[in-house]
Order: C-alpha cells, then sequence, then structure tokens
C-alpha cells in the first residue's frame, strides 16, 4: 500500500500545511478563507490514509472548537484594554511619554516590543505579548502592521521560558517522561527527569543568547525596510550598536537567571532587567541616534499598513491624565499575569484548580479542559473593571469600549474557528485515534525527516520545532509532541540528546513568528483581519534565521568547532549578514545619520 511508505506518508501529512501557505503567504488569500481549505484537506487525510474514524475527526474539530474560544477570550480581552485605555485619554498620555524617552521609532521598537513584551512573554506567553505589545505600539503612532511584525518577531527568544518555564516545565518535561528509555538514559548519565530539564533549559537559555542577539536589529532593520520613506534595511542598520547593547541587556541576564534558578524565570526576569537598564540608559542618552527617525505622515502610508482600530491620536495635553496614572492598566496586568504565574504563590493553584472539564468527547479519547480564571483574558477582564475605577469612566465611555471591542473581535472568529481544529485533527491521528497503526501527521513528518537527515539531524531538528510551533501555535505543545522523537533521534545516531532536546525547544520559539494562531490574534488586537499571509511575508525571513543559525549551533555544539558541517555553515551564515549589512550601510540614504547632530524629528 501507498501508505505503508513513508515518504509517501510524510507528503501527505505535509500536504494541509502547504496548502495554507501557499494560500497564506503565495496566493495573499486572507485566513477566513485559507483556514477552512486547510481544514477540509486535513480531514480528508486523517480520514482516507490515516484511517481516523468519524467520532474522532468531530471529537478533535470540537476540542479544537473550544481550544479557539478560548483564543478568542483572551484577544476579547486585550481589545477590550486598548478601547478603554483609548476612551478613557490615558493612550495619549503613554504616547507622549514614550516620545519623551526617545522619539526614534526605532528605539521605541526595541523598548516596547523586546524588552516590555519579553517581560510579558515570561510572565505569560501563549501570544499574549503580542496582544499587549501590537496594540500599544499602534497607540504609539506605529502603522498596525509594523505593530503586529514588531510583535511576533520578538515572540522568539523569550518564547521558551514564557508562561514561568511552561515549554520547558511542562512541554519538555511531559514530553520526555514516562518513557522507558529516556529513563535508562539518564539512570546510564546519573541523573534523573526533574534534574535533566533545567540542565536542557540552560543549553535552550545558551543557544537562544547567542541567536537572539540580532532579534532587536532584525526588528528595526524590517521596520525601516518595510515601512520607512526611503525602504532601506540601511537606516535600522543605524542604530546597531544601541540594538545590540538593548539585546544584551536582556541575554546575559536571561542567561544568569537559567544557570542560577532553572527554567521559570529567564524572560520573566531578563526583560525587566533588560528594561530597567536600557530606559535609564536611553534617558541619558546612550548610544542614541543622532537623529530620530520616523514614518512618513499617516496620508502617504500604503491602505494595507492600517487596520480597523485606530487609537485616539490627539497629542497629549497639559490638562489629560499624569503619565504614571494613565500607565496604570499595563502595570496591574503585568503585575496579575507574575502573581497568577509564579508557582511559589496559592493563586496559581487557586484558579488554575477551577477548571471545565470535557472528558471522552463523543466517546473518543479526545478530552479539553478550559481554566477560565487562569487564562491571561481574565487577567485583561479584571485590568479593565480596575481601569473603569480608578480613571472614574462614564457609562457611555464604558458601552463603547464594549461595543468597539465586540466588533472587532468579531473578524478573528472564523479564521480561528477553522485554525484550532485543523490543528487538532492534524495532531490527533496517532494510533490512539486511527485504526491502522500508523503514528500521527506530526510524528510522522519528523520522521521522514529524520531519515532523510542521518547524522546530520542536529542542523535540521529546529525545523521541526518550528514546524510543531506553526501548526500547533505553541512552544509548549511543539515540545510535547517532538522531544520525545528528538531525544530518541539523538540517541539512535549517537548524539548528545541534551542539545538535540534544547534545538528542539530554541526552534519551537523560532516558530510562534509564523503560526498562524499568534498571526491571526495580533491581527485582530489592531484590526488586520484578512492580512495574515502578508505578515508571515515579513516575519518568515528572520524564523529562517534563527532555525538555520540554531541548526549549526547545535551542530557546534555537539562536535565542537573544526572542519564540520555545522561551523561552515555558521562562517557562511554569519559572512552572508555581514555582506548584507556591509552591502546596506554603502547604500543607506545619505541623509539617514546627519553628521551635524541635527534632531530633524518630526512631531
Amino acid at each position: 500500500m501507498l501508505t505503508d511508505n513513508l515518504a509517501v506518508l510524510s507528503l501527505l501529512a505535509l500536504a494541509p500545511i502547504l496548502l495554507v501557505g501557499v494560500l497564506l503567504v503565495g496566493l495573499r488569500w486572507p485566513a477566513t478563507y485559507a483556514m477552512p481549505a486547510g481544514y477540509v484537506l486535513v480531514v480528508v487525510i486523517a480520514a482516507v490514509a490515516w484511517e481516523v474514524g468519524a467520532a474522532e475527526i468531530a471529537a478533535s474539530s470540537i476540542q479544537g472548537l473550544i481550544i479557539a474560544l478560548t483564543l478568542l477570550y483572551i484577544v476579547f480581552g486585550a481589545l477590550l484594554l486598548l478601547s478603554t485605555l483609548d476612551a478613557s485619554g490615558a493612550l495619549r498620555s503613554i504616547r507622549s511619554a514614550f516620545t519623551q524617552i526617545s522619539p526614534d521609532r526605532r528605539v521605541q521598537a526595541i523598548i516596547v516590543g523586546w524588552l516590555f513584551g519579553s517581560f510579558i512573554e515570561g510572565a505569560s506567553g501563549f501570544g499574549t505579548p503580542a496582544a499587549v505589545v501590537a496594540p500599544l505600539m499602534l497607540a504609539l503612532g506605529f502603522p498596525a502592521m509594523a505593530a503586529v511584525m514588531v510583535g511576533l518577531i520578538i515572540q522568539s527568544t523569550p518564547v521558551s521560558f514564557g508562561a514561568v518555564g511552561t515549554p520547558m516545565l511542562v512541554g519538555v518535561n511531559d514530553g520526555l517522561s514516562g518513557s522507558s528509555a529516556v529513563e535508562a538514559r539518564l539512570a546510564q548519565e546519573g541523573t534523573v527527569l526533574a534534574d535533566y530539564v533545567p540542565e536542557v533549559a540552560v543549553q535552550v537559555a545558551l543557544l537562544h543568547a547567542i541567536i537572539g542577539t540580532l532579534v532587536p536589529l532584525f526588528v528595526v532593520c524590517l521596520l525601516t525596510r518595510y515601512f520607512g520613506a526611503n525602504r532601506s534595511f540601511g537606516e535600522g542598520l543605524a542604530v546597531a550598536p544601541f540594538a545590540l547593547f538593548a539585546a544584551l541587556a536582556m541575554t546575559v541576564p536571561y542567561v544568569t537567571v537559567a544557570i542560577l534558578f532553572g527554567p521559570e524565570f529567564p524572560s520573566l526576569l531578563g526583560g525587566l532587567i533588560g528594561l530597567v537598564i536600557v530606559m535609564v540608559a536611553t534617558r541619558r542618552g546612550f548610544l542614541q541616534p543622532t537623529r530620530a527617525w520616523d514614518f512618513e505622515p499617516r496620508d502617504r502610508w500604503l491602505p494595507e499598513w492600517s487596520g480597523t482600530v485606530q487609537p485616539d491620536m490627539r497629542e497629549a495635553t497639559a490638562s489629560d491624565m499624569p503619565v504614571a496614572r494613565a500607565w496604570l492598566p499595563y502595570l496591574v496586568v503585568a503585575g496579575l499575569l507574575v502573581i497568577t504565574r509564579l508557582p511559589q504563590l496559592p493563586l496559581k493553584d487557586w484558579l488554575s484548580g477551577i477548571s471545565l472539564e470535557w472528558n471522552s468527547i463523543l466517546g473518543t479519547p479526545v478530552a479539553q479542559a478550559v481554566e477560565p480564571f487562569f487564562l491571561p483574558g481574565f487577567m485583561f477582564l479584571m485590568t479593565v473593571g480596575v481601569t473603569y475605577l480608578a480613571f472614574r469612566m462614564k457609562r457611555r465611555e464604558i458601552a463603547e469600549s464594549w461595543r468597539v471591542a465586540g466588533r472587532q473581535i468579531v473578524s478573528a472568529g472564523i479564521a480561528l474557528l477553522f485554525a484550532v481544529p485543523l490543528v487538532r485533527v492534524f495532531i490527533n491521528s496517532g494510533p490512539d485515534f486511527n485504526s491502522t497503526g500508523l503514528e500521527s501527521m506530526p510524528l510522522t513528518l519528523a520522521t521522514g525527516a529524520a531519515d532523510l537527515a542521518g547524522s546530520a539531524w542536529p542542523m535540521f531538528a529546529p525545523w521541526v520545532g518550528a514546524l510543531g510551533a506553526f501548526v500547533a501555535g505553541s512552544n509548549t505543545v511543539s515540545n510535547l509532541m517532538f522531544s520525545l522523537f528528538q531525544f530518541s533521534t539523538a540517541d539512535q545516531i549517537g548524539v548528545s540528546p541534551k542539545i538535540v532536546v534544547a534545538v528542539q525547544a530554541v526552534g519551537g520559539a523560532a516558530g510562534n513568528m509564523v503560526t498562524v494562531h499568534n498571526v491571526v490574534a495580533a491581527c485582530a488586537t489592531v484590526g488586520l483581519i484578512g492580512r495574515e499571509g502578508l505578515l508571515i511575508r515579513k516575519t518568515v525571513l528572520p524564523m529562517i534565521y534563527y532555525c538555520l543559525a540554531a541548526g549549526m549551533l547545535a551542530y557546534v555544539f555537539i562536535h565542537g568547532i573544526g572542519l564540520n558541517a555545522g561551523t561552515a555553515g555558521l562562517v557562511l551564515l554569519l559572512a552572508a549578514l555581514a555582506a548584507l549589512a556591509t552591502l546596506t550601510w554603502r547604500r543607506r540614504p545619505p541623509t539617514a545619520e546627519p553628521a551635524d547632530g541635527t534632531d530633524l524629528s518630526r512631531d
């Protein structure tokens, strides 16, 4: 039978993902059309090739709908918070405060996106940073598409330690637990899983820190290339010293915390420490550009840059809300996310213990639980309530904020209500759900890739992690799906499973930049539904860099620096980036950084 052939099965498993990618990125279909098409194809393949029963497919689809509703719950909370701040006038004060720190949009993108976003990722995870960062940057005057792009690109380095270490403590730990082969290998090494996962986490942090040091520079270069008047990478490179300084301000404490304290706090504390360092340095003019870079006037923006969400863009006045008070809602939501995620505090157990569960959906092994008071959406709603009281908002303003958020959430619903069921059918196709005994579609696809790669597998391992995140929308789920596979493959080819599992987690984090879940959710917060493909075309470039670098670094971590494929690949990658930077710098606009120090920034 054709379905006994691993190559054929791998191609069939790839088909739904490929179809969605072609429709979104190649043909620029909106996700509201691309995701239903992908869902139909994955159902057909699951039923025909994997022989998954109709009840199992229906149950997986129901499970996907439940998860999609939880995502919409989170997105609605973020939208409601934004519309509340807009109606109250707080956004005008916040925008003014950031402009006073630096009027340069490149600097703002690094501070808000890279540093504040990393802190929010460490506290909450699950796509929340993009849902927080994108609306905030929109309020600062960024084009909606630029705001989402920045919010998605920073969904990389901090992700493996997001939600207080969930991708490691749940994804890797649970992905490896219960395997006799893993237990035997760890026994040979004289360790146990509880001690092994923190060791993997250190490797993850080292890989991320090396690769992620260039992420802020990627952010500003893509910002100036896609959204600047001159369409120039060079204008982004002009702030390279500041971008690298901001990267190290986060990644150095990030690695230090991973080594000293384990996987719970690297992103949380790394982002917070980096934010304080960089904001103080920026206020004092350290490494600041001589000329502030800004977008063109709004009437020159391309139509595709703007969404349907339009915050009040009036300038702040002396009578407006004080800055400290205007920031209160963001401080409240960050505080709630932190105190409800720290395992040392009782709130985490209390809130996560309130669960709505549906076991054996339609009599199948499929089950799903929802923790309504633990999800970030509840923290957003709680913050909105505090904001109503603290700002003494009028009934008319409150009603308007709900009306605006309600209208915006509808457009995100269709895409997510098909995207997540597609993912669940894709994942729930293994031996527990089919009559053929075949492994699930993602595991089949990964096995086919490993079969082709052989001893070079460490260089390909991050792509499997990225694939898992792309289809599942989560680094945690990607690690759950593939950690054992990565461990076993490394063991079979005689290389360190610790490094290969670590690079799986790194690839899973990189995949968050292009996962449809995150893209649709972030687009919804700024009213860009229908333009997901355009955004993926932009964020796929840093994702490719991340996976290439991670794979080559993993190979070097295993085999050392020398005459090998990993070293050669790293040299070529660095040479290509250096050549591109040099060429771009020479072609930069002559007015990008005037030597006389004149501040030509726009209001």
